[in-house]
């Protein structure tokens, strides 16, 4: 009852949003339509997901196009040495950028994007990768700095084969989407004996 009550409050009022995320656990697909009903960003496509502990410092200077999906990553929108220079040296500097991903991208675990960049659409950012440039459509990138590794379509040729020759090929077939509650026991149980067989 009270993650309820604590979820209402927060779609309702953007309050309690800490407690939203710890108690509640959302998954990536419903914090993100969290985000998009307080209108967190500049703007937000469809069917998105950005887990709840992604890092982005400045939300209104960032768009994304549909069907992005944001692990636990950091979007910058400012450079934050500004403070110590400005003091450092007397002045009155200003050093922001906007961030924009274009359609069906997937940013990694620990990636970090610097402000003033654009990514795809149809990209993949690796994790741990540093993000300072524009990454090109059809693009998959990492390291650091981020650089071009492969071509997405090369790549989803792959993994279709690779999909293909596994046991359990006939369960991925079987699910309605990336996840499906009734097939992961036997999804698990199969991916476990192929991996490790019968040990303990």
């Amino acid at each position: 009852m009270i993650k309820i009550l604590i979820k209402t409050i927060a779609f309702k009022t953007g309050k309690l949003t800490y407690f939203y995320r710890k108690i509640c656990r959302p998954n990536g697909f419903e914090y993100a339509s969290f985000l998009k009903k307080r209108h967190f960003f500049y703007s937000i496509g469809d069917n998105c997901s950005i887990r709840p502990w992604t890092n982005i410092t400045d939300p209104k200077y960032v768009k994304l196009g549909n069907n992005v999906q944001l692990t636990a990553c950091t979007i910058l929108g400012h450079d934050g040495s500004i403070n110590m220079l400005n003091k450092a040296f007397n002045l009155k500097l200003d050093s922001v950028g906007k961030v924009i991903i274009h359609d069906n991208v997937f940013v990694g675990h620990g990636a970090i994007i610097m402000p003033g960049v654009s990514i795809g659409p149809n990209a993949i950012v690796a994790a741990g990768a540093v993000v300072t440039r524009d990454v090109a459509e059809n693009t998959i990138v990492a390291g650091v700095p981020a650089r071009k590794i492969g071509l997405l379509d090369g790549f989803v040729e792959k993994l279709k084969k690779r999909t293909g020759e596994y046991p359990w090929n006939y369960l991925i077939q079987k699910r309605g989407g990336a996840f499906d509650p009734s097939l992961e026991p036997e999804l698990i149980k199969q991916r476990v004996t192929y991996f490790f067989g019968h040990e303990k």
